[in-house]
């Protein structure tokens, strides 16, 4: 920071409230880290906006001095994308947690960026209506749109970027503008609800987002298929999604993580590869898909079905895949996880699994293998001593292996989790000379690198 925190807070306070400025230990430390494993930083000072015109006069002010600014949601992300490294300040959007207008005839929804996808459909399921994004953690959507978040329902509804219809967004310098509007298609200018939606706050500030939504199903059906192997598993579900069926999640999980998940739910799974299903429609509809699905996985080995209609039978069985990162946590207390994230294209993908599972039994590490196999997406779940060099090592190595596994597949280094500090290192390999064109597109839109500065994009520091 070239002037001093001191200076700072009282320009901030010439428009903001006391209470939404803070320099408090306890309140910093709380912003200086995320769900990953990466290294902690405190920012210099927090504040939390209620306006998108107080967002524009913090950004002002931030440009004015030259001081990073970390968008900052519910903590939630994985790869470091909220730990302010250049200090500065974060913005907490925590208090912009209004759902502004449910337009329920054109399956839209217009919300402030602190608003929590859990919250969301409490208030849409009035309408009958759902938000379709489901990542696993309750993330606030102006996070989820940063990242370009996805998990178990993009393999039929697709993911954050597909569900934007419009973003109002603060720019480095204060402006705000929209990106988009209420149409359903357009083909008027460049798109720039595709270019901000995960940029993860290296472009701009997200104030108010407009979202699609949709009906509720009037059925669903849960299932969970055991398999001998993962290539059965996998391939059934190629076969599964080329026989064109519309199925709504579709999940693996290795052998190793369903006996985790039997220690901490006191379940009794076949310790066998898993493939947790969902179907939604309407009931005709999907008796026959489901009886369709049924002789595919028999066609592919599978060992043991069960189908649940119920709620809370349903809920039950999805636990055990919900729970899964909960179950390794408890299981090796004093240890930290890692979660890998990498997609490759489907047909690749029986052996990527593979190839990761074999790799982690090498190392000797505590972990497990799942993925949204429906679109190719699989991660790696690592319990790791972080005062242990040598197993923080060996995570680091095997997080490399299946990354340019994935490359060299024509795969990319992150499905779901993003950028941030961690993959920030396989750009250059994965994209070529289009990184540069990124270069260029943040150096014009925020040529004082004070946007969550060497995220994604790495361009000179702060004050040079």
């Amino acid at each position: 920071m070239t002037v001093s925190t001191e200076q700072v807070v009282e320009t901030l306070k010439d428009f903001l409230e006391e209470s939404q400025v803070s320099i408090n230990q306890t309140v910093r430390e709380l912003h200086g880290k995320d769900e990953s494993y990466h290294k902690i930083s405190l920012p210099d000072i927090v504040v939390f906006p209620k306006t998108a015109e107080e967002v524009s006069k913090i950004m002002n002010v931030a440009n004015n001095l030259k001081v990073a600014v970390v968008p900052f949601g519910r903590g939630s992300s994985l790869e470091g994308h909220v730990i302010p490294y250049e200090k500065g300040i974060t913005i907490d959007f925590s208090l912009m947690d209004k759902i502004l207008e449910v337009r329920a005839n054109d399956l839209l929804v217009k919300v402030q960026p602190g608003v929590t996808r859990t919250q969301l459909n409490k208030e849409l399921k009035k309408y009958g209506l759902f938000f379709s994004v489901d990542p696993g953690a309750d993330a606030t959507l102006g996070g989820m749109a940063a990242t370009n978040a996805s998990g178990t329902t993009t393999v039929k509804y697709g993911v954050m970027r597909d569900q934007v219809r419009d973003l109002e967004v603060v720019l480095a310098d204060g402006t705000i503008i929209h990106t988009g509007n209420l149409a359903a298609k357009s083909a008027s200018g460049f798109h720039l609800n595709g270019l901000f939606v995960g940029s993860e706050g290296t472009l701009g500030c997200f104030t108010e987002l407009t979202l699609k939504v949709y009906g509720i199903p009037e059925f669903t059906t849960a299932a969970r298929a055991v398999f001998p192997t993962v290539k059965n598993a996998v391939e059934a579900v190629t076969s599964i999604l080329q026989a064109g069926i519309p199925i709504a999640r579709v999940e693996l999980v290795d052998e190793s993580s369903i006996r985790q998940v039997n220690r901490f739910s006191e379940t009794a799974y076949a310790e066998k590869p898993t493939l947790f299903l969902e179907f939604d429609g309407n009931e005709a509809g999907l008796k026959q898909d489901v009886e369709f699905t049924q002789e595919i996985m028999e066609d592919h080995g599978c060992m043991e079905i069960q189908f649940e209609t119920d709620n809370t039978a349903r809920t039950k069985l999805w636990d055990a895949r919900h729970n899964l990162a909960y179950a390794y946590i408890h299981g090796n207390v004093g240890k930290k996880m890692m979660v890998t994230d990498v997609c490759v294209p489907i047909s690749e993908l029986a052996d990527a699994v593979i190839y990761a599972r074999t790799e982690l039994d090498s190392i000797g590490l505590i972990g497990g293998v799942l993925g949204h196999v429906g679109d190719g997406n699989f991660h790696a779940l690592l319990m790791i001593d972080m005062n242990n060099p040598e197993e923080v090592a060996k995570a680091d190595e095997f997080n490399e292996k299946i990354v340019q596994y994935a490359l060299e597949r024509d795969g990319t280094c992150t499905g779901e989790h993003g950028v941030g500090i961690g993959k920030q290192k396989y750009q250059a390999a994965e994209h070529g000379a289009a990184l540069q064109v990124m270069e260029k597109i943040k150096v014009a839109l925020d040529p004082n690198n004070i946007l969550n500065p060497n995220k994604i994009v790495k361009i000179e520091s702060l004050g040079e």
